[in-house]
């Protein structure tokens, strides 16, 4: 249907419920007038008289009143869906699609959930595990959660933590045969457990910083994996040497399950972002789960995130 077809139609039912020329125009925005020849061009292209007229009245014809009867559910029912896309953007309701890493998800999403869910009952959300650097626009998510230094600078960017470190780390009984690394170099002599990306087949880098050097140690793995849970427990199986974010072991060092060695050649870099592309209207679900997990901050536009880096976190 044309858009000057369902004007017509629509100037036809205001003035068949108001049976006043003028009242429906004035409803509709028009004159007199113009609402006239609007109801003469429809009756005009359906050929057959929809309203009787007289200098008193108004009142819909036989064929008018079964049009109007035909229309109104049909009408009744686009406004109810117009209304239902209006209340998506006013109370929080809908899928929230949100790509990211095992590790964002257990220290930024997962202990939220509970608390949004409950405030937000009319959203879902759909967690995607991804520790590659999947497109979240081609891939038609919502948005991403990723390293500050990893999200691309024509994405808004929203602060999630304060900034993250890498910790080495094993367990007392792996160093109860072995001495402690001093220098990054010494973990050639130590067995270690790496991340892989699966995207590429590359090693994580172990890169240091500290005593007025930058090094990077490519290291003599026996286990490698593309799951950092997986190099979590080998880890605390007494297997090697672990690089891994340091807040994602905090507990267990704290607990003595694992030591932490190198402190002072791990320096911070940018903790988690949620990204997403810039859009007029961003749907209330997604402002919603935006607005519960970010830290107090203002969001960065596009262009103020630092240059992405060339290494890749896990």
């Amino acid at each position: 249907m044309k858009g000057a077809e369902y004007a017509e139609l629509m100037a036809f039912m205001a003035v068949a419920e108001e049976r006043s020329f003028r009242r429906a125009a004035k409803r509709l925005g028009l004159s007199p007038s113009a609402l006239s020849h609007t109801i003469r061009s429809l009756e005009e292209r359906l050929g057959a008289r929809l309203l009787n007229r007289t200098t008193r009245s108004v009142a819909p014809t036989h064929a008018g009143q079964a049009l109007s009867d035909r229309l109104r559910p049909a009408i009744a029912d686009m406004e109810g869906a117009v209304r239902d896309v209006g209340a998506y953007q006013v109370q929080p309701r809908g899928v929230v699609r949100v790509n990211l890493p095992r590790i964002a998800a257990r220290l930024v999403v997962t202990p939220s959930l509970s608390g949004f869910l409950s405030q937000y009952p009319g959203v879902r959300l759909d967690l995607v595990i991804d520790d590659n650097l999947t497109d979240v626009v081609a891939g038609g998510f919502d948005a991403g959660i990723r390293s500050g230094d990893l999200v691309q600078q024509d994405m808004v960017a929203v602060r999630l933590t304060p900034d993250l470190r890498m910790a080495v780390v094993g367990t007392p009984a792996y160093f109860s045969s072995r001495s402690f690394p001093q220098t990054p170099r010494d973990i050639r002599n130590h067995v270690c457990i790496t991340y892989r990306w699966s995207e590429t087949g590359a090693l994580f880098r172990w890169h240091f910083e500290g005593h007025g050097e930058s090094i990077d140690v490519d290291v003599d793995s026996v286990v490698t994996a593309n799951d950092t849970d997986l190099l979590l427990t080998a880890a605390l199986q007494g297997t090697g040497l672990a690089f891994l974010p340091e807040s994602f072991v905090a507990a267990r060092i704290k607990s003595g399950e694992l030591i932490q060695v190198l402190e002072s050649w791990c320096k911070p870099f940018a903790g988690f972002y949620l990204y997403y592309p810039s859009k007029p209207h961003m749907p209330a679900a997604l402002r919603a789960f935006i607005d519960f997990i970010k830290l107090p901050a203002s969001p960065l536009a596009p262009g103020d995130m630092a240059a992405p880096a060339q290494t890749r976190k896990p």
